[in-house]
């Protein structure tokens, strides 16, 4: 059996493309869990090869942590850097791989902040993320800075800590593979993706200083049943409206959002830790430009006005098999 893939390529469902073999993906399409840590490090100037070798241990390490809990779906999608890309591999680039792209609007700023590595755990249980961040970054000692480290966890049914459920449009099945996963258009690097992480930090007393009527006009969406506004009500500047991106061909471009709550109550700290995967990411950069630079219609996302981004990274997300059998190191012996 076959179908066409968006570029236009034969897909079949033995795991062949065009007549090639389909790399194994990450675990970029796995559910939702209750528990996660995002996990973003810089690699220290000869920290290379260690680096190396953790990426091309930790399918291994996977493993072994989850075999002590079957029913701990534990996993791991690990992203890599533009700026430290080059210090890791010879050969080419993905093609589209480049640092997040700052962006400042009239009243608020997507900010750019480093990163060269990201972990991104996923479990059932709080202990299998915990576990599996402490053996990479003991793997990592001396060869890494972390740039930042947040643990999400489920908040009721699926709710963002402003109350309203978030990741209701993920797109699932094929549609997701599809809307995911690198295809024939960059063939060095089929089977990968790309992911922008976003750490917003919330402004609880003046959300919640809001009316719930307000609060819905600023997502686009109900907040007790979770139905989205008609088109003829729906504000423009709401978080919905801003975020539909079509294509040329009029269809929606859709990414994958693995959005998860963080928070402490003792410091009053209280955000959203935005996650987006993309087969390109030039979909999600769509949405927050119409985020925060605005669009014709509306100058920002009113969601802004009570939640801050204070961290922003782009990362190539390479294929299960590009880890396991990695390009060599990158020559200098030229200097």
């Amino acid at each position: 059996m076959t179908y066409m893939t968006v570029d236009g390529s034969v897909e079949h469902t033995d795991g062949s493309i065009g007549g090639g073999s389909v790399p194994t993906t990450q675990a970029v399409l796995e559910s939702l869990t209750p528990s996660a840590t995002f996990l973003v490090v810089t690699v220290e100037p000869g920290g290379e090869e260690t680096a190396r070798q953790l990426l091309e241990d930790l399918g291994g390490l996977i493993r072994s942590i989850g075999f002590r809990a079957p029913d701990g779906r534990l996993s791991c999608v690990t992203g890599i850097g533009s700026e430290v890309w080059d210090r890791l591999f010879a050969g080419p680039r993905p093609a589209e791989l480049h640092p997040f792209r700052e962006l400042v609007g009239e009243r608020h700023t997507a900010v750019s902040t480093p990163g060269d590595l990201l972990f991104h755990i996923k479990a059932v249980r709080a202990d299998l993320c915990f576990e599996l961040a402490a053996e990479i970054m003991g793997r990592l000692s001396g060869a890494v800075s972390v740039a930042d480290e947040v643990s999400g966890f489920q908040y009721f049914d699926v709710r963002d800590l402003l109350g309203f459920v978030d990741g209701t449009e993920n797109p699932v099945g094929q549609v997701a593979r599809e809307a995911v996963v690198i295809g024939g258009e960059d063939p060095e690097f089929a089977g990968g993706s790309y992911v922008i992480v976003q750490k917003y930090v919330h402004d609880m007393a003046s959300w919640n200083a809001l009316p719930v009527e307000q609060q819905e006009r600023a997502i686009g969406r109900s907040k007790l049943t979770n139905m989205e506004m008609d088109d003829d009500v729906k504000p423009a500047d709401s978080h919905i409206a801003l975020n539909v991106i079509t294509g040329p061909d009029g269809t929606e471009r859709k990414i994958l959002r693995d959005n998860m709550p963080f928070g402490s109550a003792g410091q009053g700290e209280f955000g959203t830790y935005f996650i987006g995967y993309a087969r390109t990411p030039s979909v999600t950069e769509q949405m927050l430009r119409n985020m925060f630079l605005g669009t014709d219609s509306a100058s920002h996302d009113r969601i802004l006005d009570f939640s801050t981004a204070v961290t922003g990274s782009l990362f190539h997300v390479p294929s299960a098999d590009f880890l396991d059998d990695l390009p060599d190191l990158p020559d200098r012996s030229d200097g």
